[in-house]
């Protein structure tokens, strides 16, 4: 396959430990014990991606990365000298794009924050602050270690570090949260006038201490009140949604994850890290990494990989695209899929009839109605 065919490389970097486990959480995280081996853990990070190096040599050679996301976890736990350390092997290993965006996720308690400007000269260009309420009754029942107002602080070390964006996680549709409350989380997160915000609904997960003894979450009505308003304060304010949960300032998306949307590629390291790459003749490999810690140091870093099947491409293709409220060009489908658009037709006049879709010559546009049955829209191109 011809490089300028290909997606956007980026990388996705894992780091799981966090103070403690939230009870609304699934991801692949771990609650701190004792101290956390920071070095040995960068020094087992760099050698996972050398050996991913060497893995896809002839999918990654002539690429250098558009975007690199440090998740967790809580990422903020290691040192602005441990960031350093990894972001310089990393840029030893593959080349980085001028403009390259490289976010870290961090906690919003003052420790963390403090170390804001160390992170950005480590070469971090970008924050994402999980901050998920300024209820401070609300973070309890949410198991989050920080308070409003450390929250509060926290953006403003974000503002005074030098980074180019911030992030801020919110969440609504929290236990007994009542639309009055998800608004005002809403406008006091608008008040502190971040460049992009993730807002999001607390779905409860399985195997998450909420799924085992699960709060009293607002009725559908009360969500979509919520949403509704929120949408309306959130446009009025100047950010405009580009993703189901995701708002921005204009050129203040995150680029990480619109490449993930968009069909990119992305190398991945880290405890139970997931990655995609799409080969010189075509295929697509997805594969992940060892989730527990104690097996990751090992060495053992190689979990699962396959490659995607080609009736599985049309629905993995569209299950991210959809995702985002642009239209899907026609072209991107052929061109990172390998498939045809005659391959779909049967699917997309369903969608068309349905009025899930709008099409013209060049793409096609998910419609209002399409948003609210997504999931019916994306099961219509699973393989039969």
């Amino acid at each position: 396959m011809n490089i300028n065919r290909l997606p956007p490389l980026s990388l996705y970097i894992h780091i799981p430990w966090c103070v403690q486990k939230c009870p609304y959480c699934d991801f692949n995280s771990h609650a701190q014990k004792g101290h956390i081996p920071e070095q040995d853990y960068i020094a087992h990070l760099l050698q996972d991606l050398h050996q991913d190096r060497q893995r896809f040599q002839d999918s990654i050679q002539d690429r250098s990365l558009h975007s690199i996301f440090i998740g967790g976890g809580t990422p903020s736990l290691f040192s602005a000298e441990g960031i350093h350390t990894l972001l310089s092997g990393v840029a030893q290993c593959l080349p980085f794009q001028p403009d390259i965006e490289i976010t870290l996720e961090a906690n919003p308690g003052t420790t963390e924050a403090e170390r804001f400007k160390g992170y950005v000269q480590a070469g971090v260009t970008r924050i994402s602050m999980g901050i998920q309420s300024f209820n401070d009754d609300k973070l309890v029942r949410l198991g989050r270690i920080h308070n409003a107002q450390e929250a509060k602080s926290a953006v403003g070390f974000a503002k005074l570090s030098g980074l180019k964006s911030f992030n801020l996680d919110l969440m609504h549709g929290l236990p007994n949260q009542t639309l009055e409350e998800a608004l005002s989380d809403l406008q006091q997160a608008i008040a502190l006038e971040p460049p992009h915000l993730s807002w999001y609904q607390l779905t409860i997960e399985p195997n998450t201490m909420f799924a085992y003894r699960p709060p009293v979450l607002p009725d559908d009505d009360a969500l979509w009140d919520i949403f509704e308003q929120g949408h309306q304060l959130l446009t009025e304010a100047g950010y405009v949604q580009y993703e189901t949960s995701a708002y921005a300032k204009p050129a203040f998306q995150c680029r990480h994850n619109l490449n993930y949307w968009r069909f990119g590629d992305y190398l991945a390291i880290g405890c139970g890290a997931h990655g995609k790459i799409t080969q010189p003749n075509g295929e697509i490999k997805r594969y992940s990494k060892t989730k527990h810690p104690k097996g990751y140091m090992r060495g053992n870093y190689l979990y699962e990989e396959k490659t995607v099947a080609t009736e599985d491409l049309a629905f993995e293709f569209f299950m991210n695209r959809f995702r985002l409220l642009e239209a899907v060009p026609k072209t991107d489908f052929t061109r990172l899929t390998g498939l045809c658009e005659e391959s779909i037709q049967p699917q997309i006049q369903w969608a068309l009839a349905k009025k899930y879709l709008v099409e013209t010559e060049v793409a096609w546009q998910v419609t209002e109605q399409g948003k609210l049955f997504l999931n019916e829209l994306l099961a219509e191109f699973l393989p039969k």
